[in-house]
């Protein structure tokens, strides 16, 4: 039969809502082809042409829907707009910018799941008010955004006017001379709907290019002696006015809930009015406490207690609620670069998932991190597409940048060619597997996933001399690209084809292993090849400097003079050309150093020890992902004082806006990484396949370091102080952990209190 896409298809392929942020899919490339009898509805072979950006044609094997991928970048879209709140005192409008602001405080509540200000008025003419507004974003109905607002005058005031509006003409911030920002168009979407019934407003929107919609419905509530009520619709927005007396306070509450296609199907006002029905019996209070119960559950298994320095302590607890506020809480979103602060990378998902983000759920909230490889899993088929397209026979590769699940990178030295970001994923699939022993995971997904990563290191390396090379890749280091057996990626490589071997004998002579294999057309001689290319990789070694090369031509270039490089001209990658970074020795982020860190049992300490030494002054930090690493490998080799350092550069980089570009939004994978260096560097914690493995150390500049992990259905609490560390099992079987190379029995409800030497 023959087959096309059709537009609901495309909608539910493409269309990503969380909280306050679309996605967008603009222009698609086709495929035509007809399915092939017999296969399973959920899994048909497209024997076909498919149409990559070149014109040229590809034959496809296999595939399941999604066999069209956005022709141009994909982005997260600013949405309908109902934060608009106006307060006017007997005609003169409220503002920071206007009269005298004699007190002001503002908080971010991380134990209630609000945010406040609290301000002390008095306008040009001299009315004087206190003005108390709170914020959140509903973690138990994820739809709901909701403000409440209190008025009290302080001075004499007839009347006070509240205009609440929800406007759907929003845009998009750009900027064409920062390649981390969008330089497109700002205008992304229409409005197709504004209304006021049933005392609820409504505004939907639809994207230019592939009609997919979001609706806003806001409901309002008042509380004041007396008022005078209008509400109006334009072509774009929905505006509420109330004109108070006043003489008393006034307290004013808004309800705003966002649907999308994805996840409320076509009907997005009419659920969006269902779930705004619901939500607005409830008071603010109850909003508030129902957050304060979410957050105590989370903080109970995620809190980092430190005892000595309180900015370190509101720092790192920062970044772990901006975490929990920016993670996908369901399988069809990830954790976008940014998060959902600002406009940076265009709400594009990285690798910083999956090695800085993930890690820190992986081992303290386990389902959400479950949520971001399913998500990963949603987008294996364009994976294979996108392999399909890079000239690739099977396997799938994964994007570099993406919503979706199509390669939204524009500049493939540094982007596309990162082809590690597979190996990427299949290493947080085993380090999940590892932590949960999840065997039904591995069965449903885990193997899948494992096995088409494993494919395209066969289809993209070869053999040369009995080693396998991997040709023509960037590593993590965006300042060295296009280069041959990059470490990084070789190593990861390794790990992943070994990997997929040992799964592939798990499975061996199961019902799973061969509807799997029929699925996707897999023979055995192919896990055969897997284990020769990972049991034959190439890693290149220097034996002079005793170190791990981080490619075969990085140690034969000119060292960047990184100690006469004028301040200014930071970050490199805004004021040099990227030819004229590629031809130095000058790494823009920890690669191999990184490599070290995720697989350390791939080489003795002392070639670890000598490539942190080499790579470290070569290294600019210019990306947020970098100082992490660092720290933890300082940590690790005993560099105590540079691992302290580099965890500082971390743990307030946003509260403090250290790189000057917080605007575009928060630095996620940094805030990962502070997590990682505390638990990963000061404790020393390794997720092994003999288990939990743990160095620890407390830094001299605290007092003590309190925090819990969860591992295979129990929870570890380590409390670390100046010269002992105790363990003590809160929930769970015995568990045996390694500790510093020692064996330690640890019963449920019992302490275990070890000196440190």
């Amino acid at each position: 039969m023959s087959w096309k896409l059709t537009k609901s298809e495309l909608d539910q392929e493409n269309l990503l809502i969380n909280e306050s942020l679309l996605s967008l899919g603009n222009g698609y490339l086709g495929v035509r082809g007809n399915f092939e009898e017999g296969y399973p509805e959920t899994y048909k072979s497209i024997r076909g042409t498919y149409i990559n950006a070149f014109h040229d044609e590809t034959e496809i094997t296999y595939g399941e829907k999604l066999h069209a991928f956005p022709e141009t970048q994909q982005k997260l879209v600013n949405i309908i707009d109902a934060q608009g709140i106006d307060i006017y005192i007997d005609g003169e409008r409220f503002s920071l910018f206007e009269g005298e602001v004699i007190d002001y405080t503002r908080n971010l509540h991380f134990d209630r799941g609000f945010s406040e200000r609290i301000v002390h008025w008095r306008s040009p003419k001299g009315k004087e008010i206190k003005l108390h507004f709170k914020r959140l974003i509903s973690f138990i109905t994820r739809e709901l955004f909701a403000i409440d607002v209190k008025v009290v005058p302080v001075s004499l005031v007839e009347n006070i006017k509240i205009v609440s509006t929800v406007d759907g003409d929003v845009s998009n911030y750009v900027d064409k001379n920062d390649p981390r920002v969008a330089s497109g168009h700002a205008k992304r979407l229409n409005v197709i709907e504004a209304k006021h019934e049933e005392n609820i407003s409504v505004v939907k929107n639809r994207t230019f290019a592939t009609e997919l919609e979001v609706s806003c419905a806001a409901a309002s509530k008042i509380e004041a002696a007396e008022y005078q009520y209008v509400a109006e619709a334009s072509n774009t927005a929905v505006t509420e006015t109330y004109v108070c007396q006043g003489g008393s306070p006034i307290r004013f509450t808004k309800y705003n809930v966002y649907t999308d296609t994805l996840r409320h199907g076509e009907q997005v006002v009419e659920k969006a009015m269902a779930i705004q029905t619901q939500v607005s019996k409830q008071s603010f209070e109850d909003l508030l406490l129902s957050q304060e119960e979410y957050l105590t559950n989370f903080w109970r298994t995620s809190d980092v207690k430190i005892e000595g320095d309180e900015q370190l302590q509101e720092g790192i607890r920062f970044n772990l609620f901006q975490l929990l506020q920016s993670v996908g809480k369901d399988p069809v979103s990830n954790i976008a670069a940014k998060g959902l602060s600002g406009e940076g990378y265009e709400g594009h998902y990285f690798w910083d998932t999956e090695i800085y983000m993930f890690p820190v759920f992986l081992m303290t909230n386990p389902d959400i991190a479950k949520n971001l490889l399913l998500h990963r899993y949603s987008i294996l088929d364009s994976a294979r597409v996108r392999a399909l397209e890079m000239g690739h026979r099977k396997g799938a590769l994964f994007p570099w940048r993406t919503i979706t699940g199509g390669e939204s990178s524009a500049f493939f030295p540094a982007g596309t060619a990162q082809y590690h970001i597979s190996a990427d994923v299949a290493y947080s699939y085993i380090q999940y597997y590892l932590v949960t022993k999840d065997e039904a995971f591995l069965k449903d997904y885990m193997a899948e996933v494992l096995f088409e990563t494993a494919r395209l290191w066969i289809d993209t390396g070869h053999m040369k001399k009995g080693q396998f090379r991997i040709d023509n890749v960037t590593g993590p280091d965006e300042y060295t690209c296009i280069v041959n057996n990059n470490y990084y990626t070789n190593v990861m490589a390794k790990h992943n084809l070994l990997w997929a071997v040992k799964v592939y004998q798990m499975l061996k002579g199961t019902d799973i292993l061969n509807l799997l294999a029929e699925k996707i057309a897999l023979t055995e001689n192919e896990a055969d090849e897997w284990r020769e290319a990972g049991e034959n990789m190439f890693l290149p070694y220097d034996e002079s400097l005793k170190i791990n090369a981080q490619d075969d031509s990085f140690l034969h270039k000119d060292r960047w003079d990184l100690e006469n490089t004028p301040k200014e001209k930071f970050p490199l990658l805004l004021n040099y050309h990227p030819l004229t970074l590629y031809r130095y020795q000058v790494c823009k982020q920890a690669d191999t150093v990184l490599a070290h860190f995720l697989l350390e049992d791939e080489t003795d300490f002392e070639t670890i020890k000598n490539s942190y030494d080499y790579y470290e002054p070569l290294t600019t930090h210019d990306s947020s992902l970098s100082y992490c690493v660092f720290s933890i490998m300082a940590s690790k080799l005993g560099y105590k004082q540079k691992g302290y350092h580099y965890f500082y550069e971390t743990a307030r980089l946003d509260l403090d806006n250290t790189h000057g570009n917080t605007k575009d939004g928060l630095h996620m994978a940094n805030m990962g990484g502070t997590w990682l260096a505390i638990v990963f560097g000061f404790a020393g914690l390794r997720v092994k396949e003999s288990g939990l493995s743990l160095a620890p150390y407390l830094p001299e500049q605290w007092n003590s370091l309190e925090f819990n992990l969860q591992y295979q259905n129990r929870i570890l609490n380590i409390h670390l102080e100046k010269d002992m560390v105790s363990y003590v099992l809160a929930e769970g079987e015995e568990l045996t952990i390694s500790h510093h190379d020692e064996k330690v029995l640890i019963a449920r409800g019992n302490k275990v209190t070890i000196q440190i030497k």
